[in-house]
């Protein structure tokens, strides 16, 4: 008896050893955590998802059935919001066209289009795309899509777009109403790669004065800027223009490159600092096209991104003039993560920093909304109206090597500051755009005209001779009464000439695209005009 009570002493402890490692290799804790932190029997839950574990418990558990594809897709969702505002998830779904914005092209069949009254109607058709080919016109209403008839209230942008999007070389039967046919017109269209320019124009204003306007940077944006730039510099060029506004960013890469023609080698760009990423630093080289010439970028506050990197590395390199308005903020990069599924994430990793070594990230801390109606605050508080409105913390200030002070913590702060207009002037002229009143008159103003109007086939003739009339004007301002927009005689009278130069600049992109738009509107910027003063002002 004494020999087996021996033989349990010795083995009962190994017997409760395996057992507990038993325990711990099949995940089974045998004392709760919570209750032995530092215990020598508590188990590292390091590698465990609380996150999986409750969604696998409400699979199995829950009393109704649940889309869990869905949930999960929510709780991700959820968690990069509370990261910080540019975090996100892109389903499956939307991962093309979430993409495509910034891959230069989609597949389709190359037609600007706007619902007008219930139907899709082209605006223009895009230059040698498959629709311009088979001789699809501007004003032409697409009726039915294979077959189905698409016109109607429950019409959409997104169902059109949907129709006549797919994978090249696949075919899409239209039929269209034109004005002056009797029946239908129908057109076999075989889609094809349509490109999506990030420039949307490059053209001289004087001799000397060329100007680029950039919306975005992009897979193409570097070739797209280099070649505009050889353009205009065979036509001329000794100052540029390189406007900015409202360019949401995009490419790292391709701020870097677009930087890099004004800088000289070995000129600091930007840099990128991370918690779990290498500090990388970004310099110029010998191959730029404008490293000497004046240059000007004109930012807003719609500007962001990979904007404030180009407008960051001009301005700490002492090699341009900043002008318009305080850029948004954002200085965090984002990398994009593939997920098994063909979703991804796109996930902030680093910080960037331009050449002084400041941060223009705004402040992100009290939440999203916040973050994005931060805007609205320089309405409230007035920055926008009057530059002295905003006040810099000493501790964000930096120095470029001119001595120039610069600031960081939100945004780019240019060297000219222009203010928007007195906001009572501007409210009937933003009610009229922001209704869209304005657009739908010069669309049916085109469409009714358009045989008359195909005499301005290039710039130069619409500017020189195409002119709004008093009675255009004032078919407008009534067009505006019949859509219950109450008249604002101080504001029409104080806004008259802009609501003119935007109306012509509208009909001119009805008919010759952005080549007939951005010189007639740009005549009436004040931003731009600015610019051009401060030209004239270099020999």
């Amino acid at each position: 008896m004494s020999n087996f009570k021996h033989k349990i002493t010795i083995y009962l402890p190994i017997l409760f050893a395996l057992v507990l490692i038993f325990g711990i290799i099949i995940g089974i804790r045998l004392v709760p955590r919570d209750t032995v932190k530092g215990n020598i029997f508590s188990v590292d839950f390091s590698k465990y998802s609380k996150v999986g574990d409750v969604l696998r418990h409400i699979k199995r558990d829950w009393v109704d059935t649940v889309n869990l594809e869905k949930l999960e897709e929510d709780a991700i969702i959820e968690i990069l919001e509370n990261l910080d505002p540019h975090s996100q998830y892109i389903s499956a779904n939307e991962f093309d066209q979430a993409n495509e914005y910034l891959e230069g092209n989609f597949e389709g069949i190359g037609v600007q289009f706007r619902i007008e009254k219930d139907t899709a109607m082209v605006i223009i058709p895009i230059a040698g795309g498959p629709s311009d080919k088979v001789g699809v016109k501007a004003g032409d209403r697409i009726v039915i899509v294979d077959g189905d008839t698409v016109v109607g209230s429950e019409i959409t942008s997104e169902n059109i777009m949907k129709r006549l999007k797919g994978k090249k070389n696949t075919k899409v039967n239209i039929q269209v109403f034109r004005r002056g046919e009797s029946q239908l017109l129908e057109f076999n269209i075989t889609r094809g790669v349509i490109p999506t320019y990030s420039l949307d124009i490059a053209y001289m204003i004087d001799a000397n004065i060329g100007y680029i306007k950039l919306s975005k940077f992009s897979s193409t944006t570097s070739e797209e800027f280099s070649d505009a730039l050889s353009k205009l510099l065979n036509e001329g060029m000794t100052k540029l223009i390189l406007d900015l506004r409202n360019n949401a960013g995009g490419y790292l890469q391709a701020a870097i490159d677009v930087a890099d023609e004004f800088l000289v080698d070995k000129q600091l760009i930007v840099y990128t600092e991370g918690k779990n990423r290498a500090t990388k630093y970004a310099f110029a080289t010998k191959k730029g096209k404008f490293e000497q010439e004046p240059v000007i970028i004109l930012i807003d506050e719609g500007s962001a991104s990979a904007s404030e990197i180009v407008a960051g590395a001009i301005q700490d390199n002492d090699r341009g003039i900043i002008i318009g308005r305080r850029s948004f903020g954002k200085g965090l990069v984002q990398e994009q993560i593939t997920l098994f599924d063909g979703s991804a994430i796109r996930l902030t990793t680093a910080r960037y920093y331009t050449p002084t070594g400041r941060s223009i990230q705004k402040p992100y801390g009290n939440g999203r909304e916040e973050y994005f109606n931060e805007f609205h605050q320089r309405f409230v508080n007035g920055e926008v109206f009057h530059a002295d409105s905003i006040h810099f913390d000493d501790s964000l200030k930096f120095f470029t090597k001119k001595g120039k002070i610069v600031y960081g913590g939100g945004g780019i702060m240019p060297d000219i500051y222009i203010p928007i207009r007195n906001a009572k002037e501007l409210v009937y002229y933003n009610r009229l755009i922001g209704r869209g009143l304005i657009y739908d008159f010069a669309l049916d103003y085109t469409d009714a005209n358009r045989n008359s109007l195909n005499q301005y086939d290039n710039l130069r003739k619409f500017a020189d001779n195409f002119k709004v009339s008093e009675a255009m004007f004032n078919d407008l301002i009534s067009y505006a009464d019949s859509q219950g927009l109450e008249r604002d005689t101080k504001s029409i009278n104080a806004m008259k000439e802009d609501i003119k130069a935007l109306l012509k600049a509208l009909i001119g992109r009805n008919i010759l695209d952005n080549e007939g738009f951005y010189p007639t509107f740009n005549e009436k910027d004040e931003i731009l005009q600015e610019a051009i003063r401060q030209f004239k002002k270099i020999i």
